[in-house]
């Protein structure tokens, strides 16, 4: 964000201070934003926990609250009014025959959303005596569209939600734009290129403030709130990434990894998707450093590293000691120092929070890690080209989903146990199983090609061809069900009463989420840097950011006034 949007922001809200007689007090540009901040929340809070004509007023404050990426502030207040909701509808049978489409799907998307196990027998009422969709709904845009994004938080068994996926889309790509607003008609154009439940927040957050403030009835408070947050959020994660720049300069990766690909922004932006809220900076920092070193390791073993180097390399990380990097290549000794380097820091982090027992969960996912980098380096070698259970066995943890997760769990503080550590690393969870699906088989159907041109061992798409003797098509069909099924089975996992924190589980499908956006349209947005993030300029992409890594491009230019 440039300094001068915000100063713009600021002035304004000295201006009101003034106009209303009040004395502008000397504070700091923060102070006042904050301060107002939290004079809007407060406005929120008071709607939100306030008495409604009808339930349905409830579920659109907070629909609106949710997309404009303001819930992380009021978690607690909206879990109360869903389970109010929940109670009023299916507990105590309150009478909601006269919903229309578009509030009944809109209750079916939160409370399943908020872990509730809402039957999708809600639509039958919509459908004629054949049981189809009646047609009647087909001029219902609105109403389409928000069964749409219902449909994508769908579990195994949901027939009528597959019917209703191919009702909406269907009637959605044909609908006649010059009866529906153009407002309406955007809202469409990116919900069928990118749904609400497999988005980032914070991305979904800054298209939605735009439409919002479109829409003639919106409610002013909540826009007020919706940008001075993303601000203000945009502008803590500009200084974290600067922080993370200078660290790799002072590091001089450049120069000592000449081999790797250099996806300091990129890799800071999908961690980010995993865990944006303020209090996370900390873990953000830390999981971009490491996810940064892995990305060495990555390019070591794909493109660089002899199978001996990396055999040796594989040992040395096994055994995770100083003296393991004799006898490695002077390059893989400055790596190993880095590894070690940044784990003693995080080993004094844990220590010193008197949680000393995490260090081990965090070696043992790095160790699992390489491991996976070296089998997969193996098959490059010698041409193996595995069938698809091996393949997966392997391929599943070299994507990242248990690193990410069991790197990023040392700072979530003690919401999290050592259960939760075992439960993630030694139980196999399917939660964690479907996210490593969803993210592996997106990357490789995007990014199979490129990857084989670089020098690459077979990805899916390649196994599945060879196992089953079918077409490159033939082999993405499949997997693209295969990935629709992890869907569901994440969506499942995420029902009440859950067996971790939801907490944790929210992280692991933000993890899916960020391969869903990354590798979008079938694209390695992440490889060929430059591509999707660059139709982006205002939402804080990668392409945008890498302009100036540490003074971090302009901003969205959305400030307290509303200008």
């Amino acid at each position: 964000m440039s300094r001068g949007s915000w100063v713009r922001g600021v002035t304004f809200i000295f201006h009101r201070f003034k106009d209303k007689g009040e004395k502008p007090h000397l504070k700091s540009s923060w102070g006042i934003a904050e301060e107002r901040m939290q004079r809007l929340k407060e406005e929120v809070r008071k709607k939100l926990t306030g008495a409604m004509d009808k339930p349905s007023q409830k579920l659109n404050l907070i629909d609106q609250i949710q997309r404009l990426g303001l819930a992380y502030h009021f978690e607690i207040e909206i879990d109360e009014q869903l389970e109010q909701i929940h109670k009023c509808y299916f507990e105590c049978h309150c009478d909601n025959k006269d919903d229309d489409l578009y509030t009944t799907a809109l209750l079916f998307r939160l409370l399943r959303q908020q872990g509730y196990n809402i039957s999708c027998e809600i639509f039958n009422k919509f459908k004629d005596k054949e049981g189809n969709f009646s047609k009647s709904l087909i001029t219902d845009v609105q109403g389409l569209l928000s069964l749409f994004e219902a449909c994508h938080l769908g579990f195994h068994g949901d027939d009528t939600l597959n019917d209703a996926l191919t009702f909406s889309i269907t009637h959605l790509e044909s609908m006649d734009k010059s009866k529906v607003s153009r407002n309406l008609e955007k809202q469409v154009s990116h919900a069928l290129n990118q749904p609400i439940h497999k988005g980032l927040p914070r991305l979904e957050a800054r298209h939605y403030i735009q439409l919002y403030q479109e829409e003639p009835s919106h409610d002013e408070v909540l826009l007020s709130l919706a940008k001075l947050d993303f601000n203000f959020l945009q502008e803590q994660h500009q200084k974290e990434l600067g922080n993370i720049t200078r660290w790799w300069k002072d590091l001089d990766g450049k120069r000592k990894f000449p081999f790797i690909r250099d996806r300091l922004v990129e890799i800071y932006f999908w961690m980010s998707g995993v865990y944006f809220e303020p209090e996370y900076d900390a873990t953000r920092e830390m999981l971009t450093k490491v996810i940064m070193i892995i990305q060495i390791f990555d390019d070591m073993y794909d493109v660089y590293a002899t199978l001996k180097e990396a055999e040796l390399f594989t040992e040395a990380i096994e055994r995770w000691d100083v003296d393991a990097k004799e006898g490695l290549p002077e390059y893989m000794q400055v790596c190993y120092q880095t590894l070690l380097d940044l784990y003693d820091e995080i080993g004094y982090e844990v220590t010193r929070k008197g949680q000393p027992y995490r260090l081990f969960y965090a070696k043992e996912v790095m160790k699992n890690h390489v491991r996976a980098y070296f089998a997969e380096a193996k098959w490059f070698h010698e041409n193996h080209i595995p069938t698809m259970e091996e393949y997966m066995l392997i391929a599943s943890t070299s994507v990242g989903c248990e690193l990410v997760l069991g790197t990023s769990l040392l700072g979530m503080g003690d919401i999290v146990t050592k259960n939760d550590f075992d439960w993630l690393l030694f139980s196999e969870p399917k939660m964690v199983k479907a996210s490593k699906v969803v993210s592996r088989l997106m990357g490789d159907i995007a990014g199979h090609k490129y990857e084989q041109e670089r020098g690459h061992s077979a990805s899916s798409v390649e196994c599945f061809m060879e196992q089953y003797r079918v077409t490159e098509e033939e082999a993405k069909e499949e997997l693209r069900k295969q990935v629709v099924d992890a869907w569901k089975d994440m969506n499942e996992e995420v029902r009440r009463p859950t067996v971790v924190p939801k907490l944790l589980l929210v992280r692991i499908l933000n993890f899916a989420r960020v391969f869903h956006v990354v590798y979008i349209d079938e694209k390695d947005h992440y490889s060929l840097a430059g591509t999707k993030f660059k139709e982006h300029p205002d939402e804080g992409s990668p392409a945008k950011l890498r302009k100036s890594q540490v003074r971090v491009g302009r901003s969205l230019q959305i400030t307290c006034d509303g200008q």
